[in-house]
């Protein structure tokens, strides 16, 4: 496709030319303040997206610039395709924003889904987020914070929930309706019986349990023939992402026995597909403080802040900056996802914090052990120790890996150490104290099981780590400082309800990931807007209220 020329020059008949007196105050106004701040950050951009079109070839292209521009507004004003671009077509704000001229007719709502396409094939999914954070640290709002907070949450999969059974017949039918382009000759000799089966027909939830499992198996057969049938095809045809997704969902869901016959397994592994629309869709669950678990299908991220400079008591509009927002599987665990927005901050070309604020999903002996060589600080508790009933916990020993010595509640120094070497690569070191200090201790019935002669301790090579933590985790200064943690939880809710962040508006990690960048975008130049109007104001509380409305 072959793009239009670079304006070098402004026209004369732009929206903030022609009514100037509509948009005097921009930092008041987010449109202004996206036409005058933002707008050229990504009209620099040109370059690397003309990377994304082949030159002087095919029908003429929308400016990408002014695309990517659409995107981001998109999210800002909570807008899908088809209302974004009645907003460039009627909307002088819109207009103004996006440097068009006022008689100006916009795109096919078509052309937003292609854009975003090429973000995706030529890996650029991040590169709308970035330019508002070089526009930040050119504008010197983005300074070099020495501390952020960082927290995750769970994002809803565009897909319906679905049993075992129905995933199974749906995955059957997507692979079924692409092969049926193939010759009818090619076809086994039970496809028209599969195809009234798994097409034409639909599942009657009212059935009862018992035919249900039949048909489960039924399944699992017809399942297992296809995909023999589809062995015999070139490989074109093996390599088909309907056909991929049916051969993992077969897999996950049954298991052939010693006679031959396809059984169903007991239950999906971990990262199982759940909805074959959506294969990177995956099924966790995070345990909350009213003791119940909460449960989802799709994704999570991570959401990394600069902490804010104002104080509570001065009601100001934040200037917290949001820096790092990765997108994972469901199941990825916080407990390692450190290094994965230190990544993200690395390509940013941001520092990593001299100050990590988290909560305990993300500490870790090791975690803490990376900070301090590096003379960094990462703030947030760890988990207690497990216990059986009464008896002394880890937490009651007072361990020295240095030394290869623990003293027991008992005051007993142990009298051997062992270093274990799992093949995993972790070390573990392993206290015994003979059975003459264990018998005749008073405190065995609290330290020692029925069948225990004299006790044992067994810990981790970070476990030092671990223990000076927990011990400070039970000082007032600990705790008034993880109050600085607690705005994170305030990001997550104005992500969620202002810009969407709960739900997928597409399927797959990596439009997910698209998706989550422009939120990250949007809602960096919404806070930089609110914090200039406050600026520019005089900080006071009427000029607060007119901040927030803009």
């Amino acid at each position: 496709m072959s793009l239009p020329p670079v304006q070098q020059q402004r026209s004369l008949f732009e929206v903030n030319v022609q009514f100037a007196g509509l948009f005097k105050s921009a930092p008041a106004n987010r449109f202004g303040f996206f036409s005058d701040t933002i707008m050229p950050q990504l009209r620099e951009l040109r370059p690397q997206l003309e990377a994304m079109y082949c030159a002087d070839n095919g029908r003429p292209a929308e400016e990408p610039s002014r695309m990517l521009a659409v995107l981001i507004l998109q999210f800002m004003e909570g807008l899908p395709d088809r209302k974004a671009v009645e907003a460039c077509t009627y909307d002088l704000r819109w207009k103004m924003a996006l440097w068009m001229e006022t008689d100006e007719a916009a795109f096919h709502a078509t052309s937003l889904v292609k854009f975003r396409n090429r973000l995706l094939e030529h890996n650029l999914v991040e590169i709308g987020f970035d330019a508002v954070l070089q526009a930040m640290r050119k504008a010197g709002y983005l300074k070099a914070h020495k501390a952020q907070r960082l927290d995750s949450t769970h994002v809803i999969g565009l897909v319906s929930h679905m049993s075992r059974l129905e995933c199974v017949r749906e995955a059957m039918r997507l692979a079924m309706e692409v092969l049926a382009e193939l010759p009818e000759s090619t076809h086994p000799g039970s496809w028209s019986l599969w195809w009234e089966r798994y097409v034409q027909s639909a599942l009657d939830f009212k059935t009862d349990v018992e035919t249900l499992k039949q048909k489960m198996t039924q399944a699992g057969e017809d399942a297992r023939a296809i995909l023999a049938w589809i062995e015999t095809q070139v490989d074109a045809v093996k390599s088909m992402k309907s056909v991929s997704v049916l051969r993992r969902v077969y897999e996950e869901n049954f298991q052939q026995e010693v006679g031959g016959q396809t059984e169903q397994t007991h239950s999906r592994p971990s990262g199982a597909v759940y909805n074959p629309h959506d294969p990177d869709a995956q099924w966790s669950a995070k345990g909350t403080i009213a003791g119940k678990n909460k449960e989802w299908v799709g994704y999570k991220a991570q959401i990394a802040e600069t902490l804010p400079s104002a104080k509570p008591e001065m009601k100001a509009p934040t200037d917290a900056v949001i820096t790092a927002m990765v997108t994972q599987p469901a199941i990825t665990s916080d407990h390692g996802s450190i290094s994965d927005v230190e990544e993200e901050w690395k390509r940013e070309d941001l520092d990593k914090p001299k100050e990590l604020y988290v909560d305990g999903g993300y500490i870790s002996g090791e975690a803490l052990a990376d900070a301090g060589r590096e003379e960094r600080e990462i703030h947030g508790p760890v988990q207690p120790a497990p216990k059986r009933g009464d008896r002394f916990s880890a937490e009651s020993f007072d361990v020295d890996i240095d030394q290869r010595v623990a003293i027991c509640p008992a005051r007993h120094a142990s009298t051997n150490c062992s270093r274990l070497d799992e093949v995993s690569g972790k070390i573990h070191y392993r206290f015994e104290w003979n059975n003459h200090l264990c018998q005749a201790c008073e405190l065995r019935s609290r330290c020692l099981g029925a069948n225990q002669r004299h006790r044992t301790l067994l810990v981790g090579q970070y476990h030092s780590h671990i223990q000076a933590r927990r011990r400070e985790m039970k000082t007032g200064a600990f705790k008034e400082r993880m109050h600085k943690r607690n705005g994170v939880e305030g990001t997550i809710s104005e992500l969620k309800r202002g810009y969407g962040l709960r739900r997928c508006r597409y399927r797959g990690l990596i439009k997910t990931s698209l998706q989550n960048y422009l939120i990250g975008a949007a809602c960096n130049i919404k806070r930089w807007a609110r914090r200039l109007a406050w600026e520019a104001l005089g900080n006071d509380e009427i000029g607060i209220d007119q901040a927030v409305r803009a």
